[in-house]
């Protein structure tokens, strides 16, 4: 019993003794003592933290912090880490939460919370927070951030975007996030890697402001392969690799601004290798046909650029590079709306330094809180290398296309602008991007566009089809005219010598597709029929020609339509005159005497069957009654007229000629 009151007694005077250091100090922006660390504390929102958090926090030492709210709301507090050493009483460390009305008091804690004791709040608009340090081996401290109870999503400094699911959410960041441990790769216009710590890489990306906070839309989408680094808002960002996914940051009012015209203290002059004189300024360019950055002269002592933008805009947030012989390391801003009266930009009711350089980093982004409306800018660089150079890049929009005017995320009613003055009102707190309306003009022309291509397109079908129809229909008009569907019958315009008869039934060769090119040719006919007509290919000397054919079986002007193929071997055979004479010859017509005058040819006994004449072999469907074989048509070809001889009636028996077989 007597230890335990000890105990007790002892734990009331570290307090007690703690309490009397943190009174005796100077408050310094709502805080004091000896072992504050990290501090950025905000109307709405802010991020407090123990001396070298997250290294182990020093021994005996005490911090107190006085955080107000605007009246009529409350406050809410959250954890990111906390890690004091456990001990007996919390006489190593521990923190207190104690409302200023008495009403709501919270510790002393100490050891490790879990995830649901990471979530405070109070019922008041005031309160007192105050951390202890004794002796201890061991803790990296604590991080600690609040809002007001009108941002319930409030998220803590060490949340990273992997912590995420959703491909598009919003949340609520606090106040002094910027300088919190953690890495971030990336930049806001490639996006950054989802591993990043999500309201350090906001602050970085110009969302939102490290004094202010304010709330963030994120939209997680496909990785890249690389992540660049890069300086922006006094925070850098590292390299990267491939991850699962990226983040980008929807932000409103961050376009490119067209700067009409240029102005400067002095322009610095060089001579290039061709001799001519080269003048260092944005109107001008180089050899390669790029726009050459700004640069004074080496003897200005106090040089400034001057920008006139194409017309009066809410500017948000400036680029600027130089290059690796010369660069401006820090400048100031002024802006006017007329060009006569200039007003400094202010942080804190102070002239606001911007940095522009960096570890080798010549491209760097400083965003503007609040955002200024100006028609002219003025950069007075404080430091440089060499000889101030830059090149400028003003992010922002139009006053004529900026959304109706509301109060900023995370602003007070209270802030004061740039110049000391009250602020104009800024956009409110949404839960999503603010979309801003353009001009339409695009969305018309590109409608426009797509409906001429689908008129073109249907004139185009239209044109096919109507070609087509009209060819059909000529085809159609051309067939019916030439009488392709018909077969008609002509009688052979020759006189008697010199008219052959055809046999009644064909040879089997007739059938054969293709047979092997053979030169025909219809023999010269005597009137007296001293000369046979023949199959067989004649010798050169007779004074035969050959016909002109597509194929082995047409017919051409008006010679015969069959003729009997040669057979394989040997393609031709041998002309009568070539063989040696013999008395007759019996065919299926009659006997044939060899004379010295021709052929003559007597007619056939009426006991010969009709059996013994040459047989051709016709396919069923040509048959006609009369035993002819109707002609086939060119394949492929142009329809075209079929004509069937008549078999001609001769008045004398003894001019019928025939074809011989061959031997």
């Amino acid at each position: 019993m007597f230890a335990q009151s000890q105990y007790i007694k002892d734990a009331v005077k570290f307090v007690l003794g703690s309490l009397w250091i943190c009174i005796s100090l100077r408050t310094v922006n709502g805080q004091e003592g000896n072992g504050c660390g990290h501090t950025v504390l905000g109307t709405e929102s802010g991020t407090l933290a123990s001396q070298h958090y997250p290294g182990t926090y020093p021994v005996d030492t005490c911090c107190r912090w006085r955080i107000r709210a605007p009246q009529g709301h409350t406050l809410r507090f959250l954890f990111g880490d906390f890690d004091v050493e456990q001990s007996p009483g919390c006489r190593n460390g521990s923190l207190t939460i104690t409302a200023v009305d008495g009403t709501h008091s919270i510790g002393p804690l100490c050891g490790k919370l879990g995830g649901t004791e990471k979530n405070v709040s109070v019922t008041s608009n005031e309160v007192t927070i105050v951390f202890n340090s004794g002796p201890h081996r061991s803790g990296r401290g604590f991080l600690l951030s609040y809002s007001t109870d009108q941002h319930p999503d409030l998220i803590s400094c060490v949340k990273r975007g992997s912590h995420f699911a959703s491909p598009r959410f919003s949340v609520y960041c606090p106040a002094g996030c910027g300088d919190v441990t953690g890495d971030i790769h990336g930049h806001s216009r490639q996006g950054y890697r989802d591993t990043s710590v999500l309201c350090k890489a906001a602050v970085h990306a110009g969302v939102v402001s490290d004094s202010l906070g304010g709330r963030v839309s994120v939209s997680r989408e496909r990785s890249l392969t690389l992540y660049d680094s890069s300086f922006a808002n006094g925070i850098l960002s590292k390299m990267g690799s491939l991850s699962e996914k990226k983040l980008l940051f929807s932000q409103v009012c961050n376009s490119d601004l067209t700067v009409s015209d240029f102005n400067a203290s002095s322009f610095w002059e060089t001579v290039d290798g061709l001799g001519q004189r080269v003048i260092w300024s944005p109107r001008n360019m180089d050899s390669a046909g790029r726009f050459l950055p700004w640069a004074a002269d080496s003897n200005d002592p106090e040089p400034w650029l001057e920008l006139e933008l194409a017309e009066r805009s809410t500017v948000r947030g400036i680029i600027t590079g130089g290059t690796p012989d010369s660069y401006i390391e820090s400048y100031t801003l002024l802006f006017s709306k007329d060009r006569k009266t200039w007003k400094v930009f202010l942080q804190s009711r102070e002239k606001k330094v911007f940095e522009a350089h960096t570890d080798g980093h010549l491209s760097v982004l400083n965003s503007l809180f609040p955002p200024v409306v100006a028609r002219y800018l003025r950069l007075q660089p404080s430091g440089w290398h060499r000889r101030a150079s830059t090149h400028v890049q003003v992010l922002g929009c139009p006053v004529s296309r900026q959304s109706p005017k509301h109060r900023s995320a995370g602003a007070s009613p209270t802030l004061k602008g740039a110049v000391g003055t009250t602020s104009p009102p800024q956009p409110a707190p949404t839960d999503g991007p603010v979309i801003v309306k353009g001009s339409s003009q695009p969305v018309i022309v590109a409608v426009g566009v797509v409906l001429g291509l689908i008129l073109c397109v249907s004139c185009l079908l239209a044109g096919v089809w109507w070609k087509r129809r009209r060819k059909a229909a000529h085809m159609k008009k051309y067939s019916l005219a030439k009488g392709c569907p018909s077969f008609q019958g002509k009688s052979l315009p020759s006189p008697e010598s010199e008219l052959i008869s055809y046999p009644l039934e064909r040879n089997v060769h007739d059938a054969l597709p293709n047979p092997p090119l053979n030169d025909y040719a219809e023999p010269d006919l005597t009137a007296g029929g001293q000369m046979l007509g023949s199959t067989f290919r004649p010798s050169i000397e007779e004074g035969y020609t050959t016909p002109f054919t597509f194929n082995h079986y047409d017919t051409p002007g008006k010679l015969p339509e069959y003729t009997e193929p040669l057979p394989p071997e040997p393609e031709y055979a041998t002309p009568f005159g070539d063989q040696p004479p013999e008395p007759n010859l019996a065919t299926s017509q009659g006997v044939v005497h060899n004379t010295p005058h021709g052929f003559h040819v007597r007619a056939p006994s009426s006991g010969l069957s009709r059996a013994s004449q040459a047989v051709y072999d016709c396919p069923s469907h040509r048959q006609l009654p009369n035993g002819y074989c109707t002609p086939s048509l060119h394949a492929g070809g142009p329809c075209q007229d079929s004509e069937l001889y008549a078999e001609p009636q001769l008045s004398d028996p003894s001019l019928q000629h025939t074809y011989e077989e061959p031997f």
